[in-house]
């Protein structure tokens, strides 16, 4: 996985090349990792799809943010309402969001091209980066947390090196932390079809886990569970809590609305996004969300107290072989998650950053080794950081995706020019003025900087979940506004320059 060279311009007499595009193929823009997939051999199915969900979904960050609403006081139907409409809405944003990755075959970073320029684009690409890595980070830890007390309660003698403290971390979870993030890298190392693979296994185990768990916990509580805590909320605060909720759960997958195309590049056709998604998206998180109600509604029956977490109900497991399976299977599932969510973002946006220097393999070390270097599990116990840094981060992608599908869908109506994205002729489509589209960073500043301040500031407390909503709806409206109509648009594949799906 080299960079490939520059082509020649072999530019006719109106100065478009054979392949439709404008001037010679860039090797600064135009690497194997980089290049669009052949339409012909793509091998991601309706099933891939929907195991990429199986597993995102059944997270442990998730787990943690849905037990929550409980805790909060919406009831079991409340809950359900919230994660339906929560479910509705991102069938839509990543069936849209797939759909360009299956026309164009490109990533995120090339992708973010058509709108913000061949240059301009390093700013999504670098924002929805620095996001995953922190993210990859938090949720290795999580996942090593789980390891060091599993191999406790197998080998109580190991209790010694969880006393000591280097860096934050004790030995035993430097020992835990550093194993999964050798194993993540490996996986990585493969490339996406190695990804693909691992889910492909995950997903079952994941769903089989969780299930048997549910059922397990129905079981102790003697096949009943309690419906909400004991003062539930009622009336317009429980409807606004089901409407912020589902607007958090959006918010959650507001990484992944925005860089789906690193996935749906290889999809077989759109047939197999829209049965991928729905299975994926609304049944699956159905599923999940039945799955909370009766782990917490269960154990608040059992003894009152609320979960925050499945491996809270893990550690009570009786049967040392079934806590080690269960263990590992979470396990299992957030090592899924953080390649999915949190790995291949980054690997892509340093490829663009680095196209000379680094491919697919060498990018996933620069990304694994910068999550190590910021000490996740500080960050994660860091409040501030997480709500500020994290939080701020994240409200900018509303805006970033509000201007992409503006312009792709509203704008271009799904005409694109793909090797013109590869293109640094300034007379390419997407050269607009020395690389950046003025004209998109116009709607996104106003946007990002209403939606950052509805996030954070204490004033909005209660829009805050809706910040993503915001920023991306303002961004839409404003490109809507502000976008150049009087360039040509051109609808051009990019099988000529197309590299084998992976």
């Amino acid at each position: 996985m080299t960079a490939v060279e520059d082509r020649p311009p072999e530019t006719a007499a109106d100065g478009t090349r054979a392949d439709g595009g404008t001037g010679a193929t860039s090797s600064v823009l135009y690497t194997y990792d980089l290049a669009p997939t052949k339409k012909q051999g793509r091998r991601w199915g309706a099933y891939n799809v929907f195991t990429l969900w199986a597993n995102d979904v059944h997270s442990l960050g998730n787990y943690a943010f849905a037990l929550g609403l409980f805790a909060l006081g919406l009831n079991v139907w409340g809950i359900l309402a919230a994660f339906g409409l929560a479910s509705v809405l991102l069938f839509l944003l990543l069936t849209l969001s797939g759909f360009m990755g299956h026309k164009t075959g490109v990533p995120f970073p090339v992708m973010s091209r058509i709108a913000f320029g061949i240059k301009g684009a390093k700013i999504p690409a670098a924002v929805r980066g620095i996001v995953a890595i922190a993210w990859f980070g938090i949720q290795t830890y999580l996942a090593s947390a789980v390891l060091s007390t599993l191999l406790i309660a197998m080998f109580p003698g190991l209790r010694g090196l969880d006393s000591n403290s280097l860096l934050g971390q004790s030995t035993l979870g430097w020992i835990s932390f550093l194993a999964l993030w050798a194993l993540q890298l490996l996986i990585v190392s493969y490339g996406m079809q190695m990804i693909r693979r691992y889910m492909a296994f995950a997903a079952p185990t994941t769903l089989v886990t969780m299930l048997a768990l549910a059922v397990w916990m129905f079981v102790e509580a003697d096949g009943s569970i309690s419906l909400s805590v004991d003062a539930p909320l009622t009336g317009g605060a429980m409807w606004l809590q089901i409407l912020q909720a589902a607007a958090l759960w959006v918010v959650i997958y507001g990484t992944f609305v925005l860089n789906f195309c690193d996935f749906t590049r290889s999809a077989r056709s759109r047939g197999s996004i829209v049965r991928g998604n729905v299975t994926g998206i609304p049944l699956n998180m159905l599923f999940f969300a039945v799955i909370v109600v009766v782990l917490s509604g269960a154990q608040f029956k059992l003894d009152g107290h609320v979960i925050t977490s499945p491996t809270d109900i893990v550690r009570t497991i009786p049967n040392m072989f079934l806590l080690a399976t269960a263990s590992l299977a979470l396990i299992a599932l957030t090592v899924a998650v953080n390649l999915l969510a949190n790995f291949v973002a980054p690997i892509y946006a340093l490829i663009d950053l680095f196209p000379r220097r680094l491919n697919f393999r060498r990018a996933g070390v620069v990304s694994a080794v910068v999550g190590l270097v910021i000490q996740p599990w500080n960050l994660y116990n860091s409040p501030v950081i997480v709500n500020y840094f994290l939080g701020g981060l994240g409200a900018l992608l509303g805006p970033l995706f509000g201007v992409i599908m503006a312009d792709y869908w509203l704008l271009r109506r799904s005409q694109v020019n793909v090797p013109d994205l590869y293109s640094e002729d300034p007379q390419g489509e997407y050269h607009y003025s020395r690389g950046f589209n003025p004209r998109a960073v116009a709607a996104f500043v106003p946007s990002a900087a209403v939606a950052v301040v509805v996030a954070l500031v204490p004033y909005f407390h209660a829009a805050a979940g809706f910040s993503w909503f915001v920023g991306a709806f303002l961004a839409a409206v404003l490109y809507a506004i502000v976008a150049d109509r009087s360039r040509q648009i051109r609808d051009v594949d990019g099988e000529a320059i197309a590299v084998a799906a992976e």
